[in-house]
């Protein structure tokens, strides 16, 4: 988690809001450091904000010493923070959102965590599939280009388009953004 910038994780909730209706419902996996939260609280389209957050540790340190990284947005009415694995989470739930977001780990391709894998794979971008909207969107959160993963996009879910963000040092930032056209 770095504390320093936030401007990716922000454009990945932005550009997701900009494509959904007023009154949508949002997931976000993975809470880090809480730009991408806090672009979501920003922002009068949200009526619902789910956080699915593995670590019960950091959802409490958003509660102290990390609040102000999010603008306090825990404490925002509509916000609900599940403290699970997002796949776990989403195997069990029937939960359908007009846009998913994912900041978890480094991206696609550059996970910590070897079970985060799951979440990037066919079955899990399938999975992510199945609880959009008609016309929702997935947005994912890279710290590189990850092109096989677009690809995977494309065919799973729908049209991708790519943003990205320069950072300091090293490639761009990536945020990806896929389309559900339909359900099927």
């Amino acid at each position: 988690m770095d504390t320093r910038a936030g401007s990716s994780e922000r454009l990945l909730v932005r550009e997701a809001l900009a494509l959904v209706r007023p009154g949508a419902r949002v997931l976000i996996g993975g809470l880090g450091v809480g730009f991408s939260l806090a672009e979501a609280v920003a922002s009068p389209v949200p009526a619902e904000i789910v956080v699915v957050e593995i670590e019960e540790a950091l959802v409490g340190w958003h509660r102290s010493s990390l609040a102000r990284f999010s603008g306090h947005a825990l404490d925002d009415p509509r916000v609900r923070v599940v403290t699970d694995d997002v796949v776990a989470w989403l195997r069990a739930t029937d939960d359908v959102f007009d846009a998913i977001c994912l900041d978890t780990d480094n991206g696609p391709e550059w996970t910590v965590f070897p079970q985060n894998t799951a979440l990037y794979d066919d079955d899990g971008t399938a999975l992510l599939r199945d609880h959009l909207a008609d016309g929702g969107v997935l947005a994912a959160w890279s710290a590189s280009a990850a092109p096989a993963y677009a690809t995977r996009l494309a065919a799973v879910v729908g049209p991708v388009t790519t943003r990205l963000v320069d950072v300091p040092r090293g490639e761009p930032d990536v945020v990806y953004l896929a389309r559900r056209s339909s359900r099927g």
